[in-house]
């Protein structure tokens, strides 16, 4: 089942992706030749205009192939050609995959958010003995910055503490329309770990219009959360152990539904959006990275070209794409024998 699972969630992940590309090619006039889900040998197609629709072997990827894509600049290109358009059609191309991933995390965003409500930054108490406490705050209280950062959702606020674990910080709230500001040092709580004492309300409902805010909200903090691991792994902070490929994600889908499967279909399809709300942002953000091959990389390329008024040399850039794309081979194989080392 957990396989299943995993191919639909890779194929609507892809999907989303390669459709940005598709639907602004189509608005900017580049014909597209292949819309594909999946690498390798074809399983399933069919043909419409000018255009094949694929269904390959191995579920991970896919492309949306272009026309003159791949070719140098030359008068004999046909006019619905990638590279005859101009560098800012080319680049919204580019970059509509990746926007296209956060518009799919933000739909999901709002399916979760409209049915189980949003973690507002309230407290439904304080625990006596703890640091939140004995700075006099109290239930009600509104959460509103923690040192520079605003508090937007109650994820706000536990994300900054795991990342600053121990600091003192300067935590702001809000009490009948009044805003107050007090110093909180975690305390260590044995087993438990440092913590202020401030306990959350939970899940509350909403209107339609803060359905739609706050969805907007959960992707931003996604995205937010995606940059802060990639931060994180680059200075050390975090290691291999931490970072899953494909098995590792078939391995957490599989959890998932072990631990919902008791509560029934729903909420195992809640949570699995949730999930995907993440890997959909998470998806986003690492194709924005400027890395040779990935769309970050193909948009660098057309940004030097707008700043230089001229192309970069197509070999030259094909080149470096060619060793992106080789190192993203050999990164996806190194993440498989991490993913399958930590599960046996």
């Amino acid at each position: 089942m957990s396989i299943i699972l995993a191919l639909l969630v890779f194929s609507f992940l892809i999907f989303s992706h390669e459709l940005g590309h598709f639907l602004l090619a189509k608005k900017n006039g580049i014909g597209v030749t292949e819309f594909a889900i999946g690498m390798g040998p074809t399983l399933l197609h069919f043909d419409r205009k000018e255009t094949r629709y694929s269904l390959k072997l191995i579920p991970f990827g896919g492309f949306c192939q272009m026309v003159g894509e791949l070719e140098d600049d030359s008068e004999a290109m046909p006019e619905n050609s990638f590279n005859s358009k101009g560098p800012w059609a080319r680049l919204s191309v580019i970059l509509a995959g990746p926007f296209f991933n956060f518009v799919f995390a933000w739909i999901l965003a709002m399916i979760v958010i409209g049915s189980v409500g949003i973690d507002r930054p309230v407290a439904s108490g304080v625990v006596e003995g703890l640091p939140c406490a004995e700075a006099g705050m109290e239930a009600g209280d509104t959460l509103v910055r923690v040192n520079d950062k605003k508090i937007t959702v109650w994820r706000d606020l536990q994300l900054y503490l795991a990342l600053h674990e121990g600091e003192t910080v300067e935590l702001t709230y809000e009490r009948d329309g009044e805003e107050r500001t007090v110093s909180i040092a975690p305390a260590y709580v044995e087993g438990s770990g440092y913590m202020i004492g401030v306990q959350s309300s939970g899940r509350t409902d909403t209107g339609i219009w803060d359905t739609i805010r706050y969805s907007l909200y959960e992707v931003k903090y996604w995205i937010s959360y995606t940059l802060t691991s990639l931060r994180m792994l680059v200075t050390g902070q975090v290691g291999v152990n931490d970072v899953s490929g494909a098995v590792g994600i078939v391995d957490q889908l599989d959890t998932i539904v072990d631990e919902t499967a008791q509560y029934g279909a729903y909420p195992v399809f809640l949570e699995l959006a949730n999930f995907c709300i993440l890997l959909s942002a998470n998806l986003g953000v690492v194709n924005l990275l400027p890395i040779p091959a990935m769309d970050g990389g193909r948009a660098l390329f057309i940004i030097l070209e707008i700043i230089r008024g001229k192309p970069v040399d197509r070999e030259k850039e094909g080149w470096v794409h060619t060793i992106g794309l080789v190192c993203l081979m050999i990164l996806m194989v190194f993440l498989l024998f991490n993913d399958v080392r930590k599960i046996m």
